[in-house]
């Protein structure tokens, strides 16, 4: 059985970001990708990371922020090609939610490609609702969903 742990990013850990950083290019087009700017993104207030070690191998990431405190998104959420369909993604995504509840906001927004099929369904498993079909939004020819899950005020 894999030993698996959720961490949450230490801003200091230079060796793990670049890992995050080396996989954020592989995974996502260049101009989809957050690797240029990365580090600046850490080093905002309202920002986490969290990343998944599968026997001591970083596995896949997800980034949040909480920009009020009306709503939380999650802008990255990803797993390494050899690592998904073995329910990962879901663990990532749960921790993300739960962080995001302890900011106590109302709702969480996310992005994503309608074709990212398994993507699209693990957000619905959640109860995430599309909102909007966005035209153009990764590029001329790449729309997204724009989804939310509000949560509950209890």
């Amino acid at each position: 059985m894999a030993n698996v742990a959720i961490l949450e990013l230490n801003r200091n850990c230079a060796k793990t970001v670049e890992e995050i950083v080396k996989l954020e290019r592989k995974i996502f087009p260049k101009h989809e990708s957050l690797a240029s700017f990365f580090h600046d993104e850490l080093k905002k207030k309202n920002s986490g990371l969290l990343y998944l070690h599968v026997d001591c191998e970083l596995a896949g990431y997800v980034m949040y922020s909480w920009p009020s405190s009306l709503y939380a998104s999650i802008t990255k959420l990803a797993v390494k090609e050899q690592w998904r369909g073995r329910g990962h993604g879901e663990t990532l995504l749960k921790a993300a939610i739960e962080k995001c509840r302890t900011r106590k906001v109302s709702r969480i927004m996310l992005h994503v490609d309608p074709l990212r099929t398994p993507a699209v369904n693990l957000y619905k498993k959640h109860g995430f609702q599309v909102d909007t079909l966005i035209q153009g939004y990764y590029s001329s020819d790449r729309n997204a969903y724009r989804m939310y899950l509000d949560l509950d005020s209890s």
